[in-house]
C-alpha cells in the first residue's frame, strides 16, 4: 500500500497529475456550489419547481467552474476564445444541466410518489442526490473535452515543438548562407 501511496505521489508532481487533481478540485468546488445554491433555493427559499431550482444552481455553478478550470486547471491565461472555448464550454454545460433536469424530474416522481407532498425535507434530499449523480455522469466526459479545450501541450510535445522550431531555424540558416 505505501509503494502506490508513494507512485500516485510521484504522479500528482507531473504535470498532467496536476491537472487532473486540480480539474478534480473545480469539480469538487462548483458541486459545492450547486448543490449549495440548490439546497438553499430549493430546500429553503421553494418558490419555483425541483427542476426550475436544479437548472438554477446549476447555472450559478458554470460560472465558477468556467474560469476555475480555464485559468487554474488548464494554465490558460489571457482572454478566453468565444468559438474554442466559451461555446464549447457552455455547451457541454448546457447539455450536463439538461441531463440534470431528467434527474430532477425523476426525483420529483419518485419523492411525490413515495412521500406525497409533505416531506419536503425528504425531497430536497432526493432532488440534491439525482443532481449530484447528473455531476458524476458527465465527470469524465467534461475532462476529455476540457482537456481538449484548453489544451495546453505536455512536457513531451513542448520538447518536440521547440526541437522542429530549432531544426527550422538550423535548416534556414544554412540556406541563408
Amino acid at each position: 500500500m505505501p509503494e502506490l501511496i508513494e507512485r500516485f505521489a510521484q504522479w500528482l508532481n507531473t504535470r498532467e497529475g496536476r491537472k487532473i487533481f486540480r480539474y478534480s478540485m473545480v469539480s469538487v468546488i462548483s458541486t459545492a456550489v450547486s448543490l449549495s445554491v440548490l439546497a438553499i433555493v430549493y430546500g429553503f427559499i421553494f418558490k419555483h419547481s425541483e427542476v426550475q431550482d436544479t437548472v438554477f444552481a446549476n447555472v450559478v455553478a458554470t460560472f465558477p467552474s468556467y474560469w476555475l478550470n480555464r485559468n487554474w486547471a488548464w494554465g490558460k491565461t489571457g482572454r478566453s476564445h468565444l468559438t474554442k472555448e466559451v461555446i464549447p464550454f457552455w455547451a457541454m454545460s448546457i447539455f450536463g444541466i439538461a441531463f440534470s433536469i431528467v434527474g430532477a424530474t425523476v426525483a420529483k416522481n419518485i419523492g411525490h410518489h413515495f412521500h406525497g407532498d409533505h416531506a419536503h425535507l425528504e425531497q430536497t434530499i432526493l432532488v440534491v442526490a439525482a443532481n449530484l449523480l447528473s455531476f458524476g455522469v458527465f465527470w469524465v466526459a467534461k475532462l476529455m473535452l476540457f482537456n481538449r479545450l484548453f489544451h495546453v501541450p505536455s512536457l513531451g510535445e513542448e520538447i518536440e515543438e521547440r526541437l522542429e522550431g530549432e531544426n527550422r531555424e538550423v535548416s534556414g540558416d544554412v540556406g541563408l548562407r
